[in-house]
């Protein structure tokens, strides 16, 4: 009877007067499977049948075991359930809330609960429905692991050597386990839910490590044979991108990779693979060759549409004005982007009418909108030549209207090259004086001779070439012909006297007026008479800045050329004298022109 007596029935124990409903220690009536009476009401063997009860009762409740309960009372902290002990157990309130704090369970209701002692010090059994779940999980776990089964757990948080995940219990997810590549940002996973296989479990221990990676390999390993049984070139396949790198993207075709170059992204410019796709996204592809051997894929994107350059030519006949973007610069020129996939090139010389452009960068910058015109177009070599001036009226040839030739006009001397002075006409338009266009007279060596940079000078339009730019301007123009003036006062034959000023291998050079000059052949040096039979020929020897009589044999305008000849000169002394001898020895017959010349 002691066991029976044990503070569970006894108003003793409790304070209460005899004869008083019985209580449990906690206060509260006893349940009507435990009403209080005394063994006097009750023949013996309705009392021993009573202990039986209570000893079955006892020896099917085991500390550590997971038994049904069902709920009497909701306090404010607490939640009462009967699982057919002899007492209650109070279970904490914060049990039974939700994510929102509301009370999940009421009176009436059956929960599960861990009996973890049969009774503490104030008499009651300790109750835990927490634990219960936890042990209930536990057994899932471990059946899971059993049989292989795929657990579903949330990143708690990043700990040491790899992941803390919550699936019900605390487990342990290792870096080398999340994923079949490693993953460098293991914070990024925080709050995922993950789809896992347990690996190992030791409920004694508490120690669960799950395995993202085996259930990857296991599915990557059934997609891939579904794959592979499928592929082929030329098959369009929707994959998702799993990595980017600078050359390309690897796509996730099924268990396989495949890589998407980026030189088959787009018929466009692609600076870098992540201006068009990012990790995880979804993408169509085609198939552009696939090794069976190495299991490499080469994938393709932009040649699931036409290639812009087949029909650009209808686009872009040449002639047509065009506007697009400019995209890059070059020494050589602009790119400029028409469409996607189609660019056109601005070379530099097609940059501007006058200008000297030095650079593209000078007129052009990159993201600039600009009209061009159509100069040449090459679908085979996916070319397009643009032209910048073309949109606009060529300065040269409104140049021949303004100023026709003879049009005195004024410029600034801009610069001087060996051969010529450039002077500025209009802005941006130069003429060049040629060095042999300075001066009528004087042989210059250099232009500065004549010019300085900077200098206003007036010249004369000499000649304009619209299509190769060019303007020729002459400063002798401008100025008296010397030239002009000799020829009309000298002809054939008349007698000059000039000066030598430089002595050559074929001749002699003689100054006859100023800025005029005319040559003596090697030939025409030596006196002719009294050579040969005669005897006694004369020959001259000229000497440079002395003075000498010469007779004109050679007039030329056109080519500014005057041929001298002292020769011509003597020879015609030599028949004055022969005629006046023969007049005053007529028929004597006995005297020599050579006496004549002793008498002279």
């Amino acid at each position: 009877m002691a066991n029976v007596d044990n503070g569970l029935i006894s108003p003793e124990k409790v304070g209460e007067q005899p004869g008083a409903p019985a209580r449990t220690r906690a206060g509260r009536p006893a349940g009507p499977a435990f009403k209080p009476m005394h063994h006097e009401d009750m023949d013996a063997q309705e009392f021993a049948a009573m202990l039986d009860i209570y000893d079955d009762s006892f020896r099917n409740m085991a500390e550590g075991e997971v038994v049904k309960g069902t709920v009497l009372q909701v306090t404010e902290t607490d939640v009462v359930v009967d699982v057919g002990y002899k007492s209650e157990g109070l279970i904490p309130i914060s049990e039974f809330l939700d994510e929102s704090g509301q009370v999940t369970v009421q009176p009436g209701d059956v929960v599960d609960v861990l009996l973890e002692r049969t009774e503490d010090r104030e008499g009651h059994i300790v109750l835990s429905r927490e634990k219960a779940e936890k042990m209930k999980i536990w057994d899932e776990v471990e059946k899971a692991y059993t049989e292989r089964k795929v657990v579903i757990g949330r990143v708690i948080e990043r700990i040491k050597g790899g992941l803390a995940v919550d699936i019900g219990v605390r487990a342990f997810l290792p870096g080398s386990q999340i994923d079949i590549r490693p993953v460098r940002n293991l914070d990024a996973l925080k709050g995922q839910e993950l789809r896992m296989r347990v690996i190992k479990v030791n409920k004694k221990r508490g120690n669960i490590v799950l395995s993202r990676k085996a259930l990857l390999e296991e599915e990557n390993a059934e997609k891939k044979k579904t794959t592979l049984g499928t592929l082929a070139e030329g098959k369009v396949l929707r994959g998702t991108v799993k990595n980017i790198t600078d050359y390309g993207a690897f796509i996730d075709l099924g268990g396989i990779d495949g890589l998407l170059h980026i030189t088959d992204m787009s018929w466009g410019r692609v600076g870098h693979p992540s201006e068009l796709f990012k990790v995880n996204d979804e993408v169509d592809v085609i198939v552009l060759k696939y090794d069976p051997a190495t299991e490499r894929v080469s994938l393709g994107h932009k040649q699931l549409i036409q290639d812009p350059w087949a029909t650009v030519q209808d686009r872009y006949p040449v002639g047509v004005r065009v506007s697009g973007k400019v995209v890059s610069l070059t020494d050589y020129g602009a790119f400029v982007e028409l469409e996607s996939g189609v660019e056109g090139l601005i070379h530099v010389s097609e940059m501007s009418w006058s200008k000297r452009v030095k650079h593209p960068s000078k007129i052009l910058n990159v993201g600039d909108t600009v009209e061009a015109m159509v100069l040449g177009v090459d679908p085979a070599a996916r070319r397009i030549s643009l032209g910048l001036k073309q949109v606009e009226s060529n300065p040269w040839h409104e140049l021949a209207e303004k100023y026709p030739v003879g049009t005195r006009i004024k410029g600034k001397v801009r610069n001087l090259t060996e051969f010529g002075a450039f002077v500025e006409v209009e802005e941006d338009i130069d003429g060049l004086i040629h060095i042999s266009d300075m001066s009528w007279s004087k042989r210059i060596k250099h232009p500065s001779e004549v010019v300085k940079k900077g200098d206003v000078v007036e010249a004369m339009v000499l000649s304009i070439d619209a299509d190769n730019q060019r303007l020729s301007l002459g400063l002798k123009q401008l100025a008296t012909d010397i030239w002009d003036d000799f020829f009309s006062r000298h002809k054939l034959g008349d007698v000059v006297e000039g000066k030598v000023t430089r002595m050559t291998n074929f001749g002699a050079f003689v100054e006859l007026d100023e800025g005029i000059e005319g040559l003596i052949h090697v030939s025409e040096f030596d006196a002719a008479h009294g050579a040969g039979s005669h005897g006694g020929g004369e020959k001259i020897e000229l000497q440079v800045g002395h003075t000498y009589q010469m007779k004109i044999i050679k007039l030329s305008p056109q080519e500014r050329k005057i041929g001298l000849s002292i020769r011509a000169l003597r020879s015609d002394d030599y028949r004055t004298d022969w005629e006046a001898y023969a007049s005053e020895h007529e028929g004597t017959g006995t005297a020599t022109l050579g006496d004549h010349f002793k008498n002279r």
